[in-house]
């Protein structure tokens, strides 16, 4: 048995940023519209006028405040209201996957390892570009890494489930060194036409270097323990899978083809589920609350990450012990948790203990308590 660290991380971050007061111009004129288009219906009272957002409103609702995304002009044109990825053909790299290997070279660099060393590559994402070959192939033979590679998806949680498998691996000695991507273009199953979701995901790509410690070429964070849960629920759900696209129908009619939540469901449901995952991860793990330096949560709602913090740690955490990143970046699901992690974990010293932690659609949570050396 070997004893699995986290040797190296990379984030791509896409050029392009949509402000909060730029998406609510657009969706407000978008609302305007659909409202004059539909006056009679509205006036008849067979249908509700769609009501204006604002920035107070989805800073409130979640503090973000900006989110980076692929391509802008789409998704703040009222007329279209997604964003516009041109084909590309088979014989190029797929747009997941170019972001991906963005991320990996970023990782691999800070890690010291070549990439030809990986022989084992995950890509955990919660929407994968195809359903085969999987996307995870086309980033192994992108990077010129060998071994074997396969997709994962657990929606949120992706990264975290990612980890566990490619730790576990590296423990049992199936694989030496491997390389966690996620990939993760949300803008594109956002549905930015609906008020109460259209602010809340971003794009990014992030990628975690896993390795023998023995391997190791500089400092590293050892993985001391990881922990899975998912428990099946459809108050985060999209449809559009490959099934449902076999069968004629207009996007425009079937609002289940995009993310779709019900909000105080997932708050009064997903909350205590994952305050007690992470207490009980910590306790059979001889891990208190005092131990931990930080706290790297899923970043989808700062509401709910500040409620997880003060339940972990037993107060409210101090500036710096729950880094948040959604501000900038929003809800970027699988990735999120990793920006934080990679953003914010340098500065730690020899020692000190920490905790990852996704939560998402599923429902599923996962844990990673981790130490630094």
């Amino acid at each position: 048995m070997f004893n699995p660290v986290i040797t190296g991380t990379g984030v791509f971050t896409p050029e392009q940023i949509i402000t909060n007061d730029e998406l609510v111009e657009t969706f407000n004129a978008y609302a305007d519209l659909m409202n004059a288009q539909n006056a009679e219906a509205i006036a008849a009272g067979e249908m509700e006028p769609l009501e204006h957002s604002s920035s107070e409103f989805i800073v409130k609702a979640s503090g973000i405040e900006q989110r980076y995304v692929i391509d802008k002009t789409g998704v703040l044109d009222p007329k279209v209201m997604h964003p516009l990825f041109p084909e590309r053909a088979d014989g190029e790299i797929s747009l997941m996957a170019e972001m991906a290997v963005d991320a990996c070279h970023k990782a691999l660099a800070e890690a010291q390892v070549d990439a030809s060393e990986i022989d084992l590559v995950i890509c955990a994402a919660s929407n994968m570009e195809r359903a085969y070959p999987a996307v995870a192939i086309e980033i192994q033979q992108a990077l010129g890494a060998g071994g074997f590679a396969f997709d994962m998806n657990v929606a949120c949680s992706s990264a975290t489930f990612g980890i566990q498998a490619a730790a576990d691996m590296v423990r049992s000695g199936s694989a030496n060194k491997a390389i966690v991507v996620n990939p993760e273009i949300c803008s594109a199953h956002l549905e930015w036409r609906d008020r109460d979701c259209h602010f809340i995901f971003g794009d990014v790509a992030t990628a975690t270097v896993i390795e023998r410690d023995s391997d190791a070429k500089g400092d590293y964070f050892e993985i001391l323990s990881t922990r899975c849960a998912t428990e099946f629920s459809n108050n985060i759900r999209n449809n559009n899978g490959y099934l449902r696209r076999s069968r004629p129908y207009g996007m425009e009619d079937r609002r289940d083809m995009q993310f779709m939540q019900n909000g105080r469901k997932v708050f009064k449901e997903v909350l205590p589920m994952v305050s007690k995952h992470i207490l009980d991860h910590m306790a059979d793990n001889g891990v208190e609350s005092d131990d931990l330096k930080r706290i790297w949560l899923h970043q989808a709602n700062k509401t709910m990450n500040d409620f997880i913090g003060k339940k972990v740690l037993g107060r409210t955490p101090e500036a710096g012990e729950q880094p948040n990143i959604l501000q900038d970046y929003a809800n970027t699901s699988s990735a999120g948790s990793i920006i934080a992690f990679a953003q914010n974990s340098k500065d730690l010293e020899s020692g000190d203990t920490g905790l990852i932690c996704s939560f998402g659609a599923g429902y599923s949570v996962g844990s990673i308590i981790v130490r630094r050396h």
